[in-house]
């Protein structure tokens, strides 16, 4: 590495933050600005992803920085689905057939913190909040920032700009508005939205409903769901169209309506949750969107990293794993290029691109599956023999949800492929009533393989893949 290479990362959450990290421990100096205020010192903001999935592939990245163990204590371990029907009966549907593979719930905000404050134990990285970036200037590689304390204007230059600033990222606006060259930008909007409710601790401290699950009240065209929180609680999610359906968020405009909602279509969540009307009148409503461009750098000045480059809607639980994957596949391209920016950027995008693309639209796939499709009999049938073959043949098998949870040492583009092929080719033959559930296991494996690879043949032929 060049001496004194200079590096200004716009956006000190979590993708930043291990960016900074990482880039500490490199021997980089490395400046952070962030337009919040210092999370560790301030209460989050009520309705924003109080806590989110961490799996393999985030754990990548804390293992890459040694904090792999430090990340356990924040964590709740979850095996699975725990899916609630109309009449509030329950069954959980594990994530794998194999024990050792579960996700996590983790504190978005201690996790963070803990990054910060790892970050700023080497000299050469330095935090600056209350910061915001109003432009790049990408061709002199300087950012001009406004001083939310002191409302005065001031701008920062640096060797490299890196924007770690999230779906709403200011150099990604600058990339777009300079029309300086040809910048490709789609931001595709769901109808849904969601709204963060809660499930306070019991009065004894403890857990109001089963703490290692995901609980998913799925109901065709919306949905709640909640993650359990190391205090006792559960963040608790409702999923709704903002303008369709008997009920939306639109018409959904007083406390009777609310109740009248929630006694109708989720009554057991209803029961845990006398703080209801409180959380739903004073959390935010938020949209769900998807953002792709390209290219994500110019030259080798200035590089868009994380949601900045490419937000995804939430239902895999692998934005911030695929942020922190980012910052694996970044590290290891400086390995090969250090010191060369321009051919980092051009191979870490020629790398990471194909796979932010497919794991953006497996979170839309993911969003229907859990809507509706897990309480359909159909899907239900192939989750029970997905399981029965990862836990007879754990090294033969993988489901699509394994290939791209718990698979980190593939790609997210081949567990796309490869796991749409196989839903496919199960389905198919249950809908046929070509596949015996009864007849051994080692059978319906041999079928299922012989049917995923015809699809993928097809696949190759007609240019799908």
């Amino acid at each position: 590495m060049p001496d004194q290479q200079n590096i200004l990362i716009i956006g000190a959450g979590l993708c930043g933050s291990l960016l900074a990290l990482r880039l500490g421990q490199r021997g980089y100096n490395v400046n952070v600005y962030e337009m919040r205020p210092d999370l560790r010192r301030v209460k989050i903001s009520a309705g924003r992803s109080i806590n989110l999935a961490f799996s393999d592939r985030g754990n990548k990245g804390m293992k890459l920085v040694g904090l792999q163990d430090k990340v356990k204590d924040l964590c709740i371990p979850m095996y699975g689905r725990m899916i609630h029907d109309e009449q509030g009966n329950t069954f959980q549907s594990n994530y794998s057939g194999r024990e050792h593979e579960y996700i996590n719930s983790v504190s978005r905000g201690q996790l963070n913190a803990l990054l910060l404050d790892e970050a700023e134990k080497h000299e050469n990285v330095t935090l600056y909040f209350n910061k915001k970036c109003k432009s790049v200037d990408f061709e002199r590689t300087t950012a001009l920032f406004l001083d939310l304390e002191t409302n005065s204007d001031f701008v920062e230059d640096a060797d490299v700009i890196i924007a770690t600033d999230g779906a709403g990222s200011a150099m990604r606006q600058s990339y777009f508005s300079s029309k300086k060259f040809l910048f490709s930008f789609s931001q595709n909007f769901l109808n849904h939205g969601y709204k963060e409710l809660s499930i306070l601790p019991a009065d004894n401290g403890g857990y109001k409903a089963y703490k290692n699950a995901l609980h998913i009240w799925p109901r065709g065209n919306f949905m709640l769901i909640a993650l359990p929180n190391l205090d006792g609680s559960f963040t608790v999610t409702l999923f709704l169209s903002f303008d369709e359906g008997e009920y939306n968020f639109n018409n959904l405009t007083s406390k009777e309506q609310v109740l009248a909602f929630f006694q109708k279509e989720f009554p057991d969540a209803l029961a845990l949750m006398p703080n209801i009307l409180d959380d739903f009148f004073r959390n935010p409503t938020s949209p769900l969107g998807t953002v792709k461009c390209s290219p994500w750098h110019y030259k080798g000045n200035t590089l868009l990293m994380g949601d900045a480059a490419h937000a995804i809607v939430p239902f895999y639980g692998q934005g911030m794993n695929a942020s922190f994957e980012d910052v694996v596949v970044f590290d290891s391209i400086l390995d090969t290029y250090e010191g060369q920016w321009e051919k980092v950027f051009a191979a870490y995008e020629a790398t990471r691109k194909k796979d932010t693309d497919a794991i953006a639209d497996l979170a839309i796939d993911n969003f229907y599956e859990m809507r509706d499709h897990v309480a359909n009999p159909m899907f239900q049938k192939k989750r029970k023999l997905e399981m029965a073959l990862e836990k007879a043949f754990p090294n033969l098998y993988s489901s699509k949800y394994a290939l791209v949870t718990f698979n980190e040492h593939i790609s997210y583009n081949e567990a796309m492929v490869r796991g749409r092929a196989q839903d496919k080719a199960i389905l198919k033959l249950l809908s046929d009533g070509k596949l015996n559930l009864d007849n051994d296991l080692k059978s319906l494996l041999d079928q299922v393989n012989e049917k995923t690879e015809a699809i993928l043949r097809d696949d190759r032929i007609t240019g799908f893949i």
